[in-house]
């Protein structure tokens, strides 16, 4: 393993200088560099446990599914962030399953969920990472399932809308009605009529694939 993989591991890993030297050796025998196109199913929920990802670049799509294949996004991993719950199964305590899909061309760093199994297994420092990890993933999916049952369509909308801008920042945001349906977890129609409404009333601004918000103040007052 390169000295840059091991630098990110350093920064990344917080139990990496609790490790013996064999268990840094097994991680990074156990770790590859794989690169995921744009569309790819990276994770396919409860068949599969592929491991820890540590997302290089690009950005993948985690979200669950209903029984009748309604999708609900439940957060976004970008460069820098470490995607657990693809290795649930090396945790005894966590069991739900996400899908994971590449939005973007990715690439991440791999280990594998049986390396990380026996190190969570033998090293305290690994399982704490792990779990600490897990907590912090379910309670953004906790809020996120409270916004899909509890919070209407507008407001949660006008909390995407805002959220998402900040995360670009700037004030335009290039999707189509069918991915931010899809990030909310409700029809494409339901999102083209709020779009519409929120353009009447001077909110946003709207051309073919752009949404640019023209009033947040609204938008804050919406979101509450």
């Amino acid at each position: 393993m390169n000295s840059s993989v091991t630098d990110l591991f350093i920064q990344h890993f917080d139990f990496w200088p609790h490790l013996s030297e064999a268990e840094k050796d097994l991680i990074s025998a156990h770790t590859n560099i794989v690169r995921y196109a744009k569309g790819t199913q990276v994770h396919q929920g409860p068949l599969d446990c592929i491991g820890v990802l540590l997302i290089k670049s690009g950005q993948l799509r985690v979200y669950t599914m209903s029984e009748d294949g309604r999708e609900v996004t439940l957060y976004r991993l970008f460069p820098d962030d470490v995607g657990i719950l693809s290795a649930a199964c090396a945790l005894d305590a966590v069991t739900f399953d996400v899908y994971i899909d590449a939005e973007e061309d990715t690439e991440v760093l791999l280990t594998d969920a049986v390396a990380f199994r026996k190190l969570a297994d033998t090293n305290v420092y690994v399982r704490c990472f792990g779990y600490e990890k897990a907590s912090n993933r379910l309670s953004e999916m906790l809020w996120k399932m409270q916004q899909v049952l509890f919070l209407s369509a507008d407001r949660r909308l006008a909390i995407f809308l805002l959220e998402e801008s900040e995360k670009l920042g700037g004030d335009e945001i290039h999707m189509t009605h069918e991915q931010i349906a899809r990030f909310m977890g409700t029809a494409r129609e339901v999102v083209s009529r709020l779009v519409k409404y929120f353009s009447q009333e001077g909110w946003v601004k709207t051309a073919r694939g752009c949404i640019r918000l023209t009033n947040r103040e609204a938008l804050r007052d919406l979101a509450g």
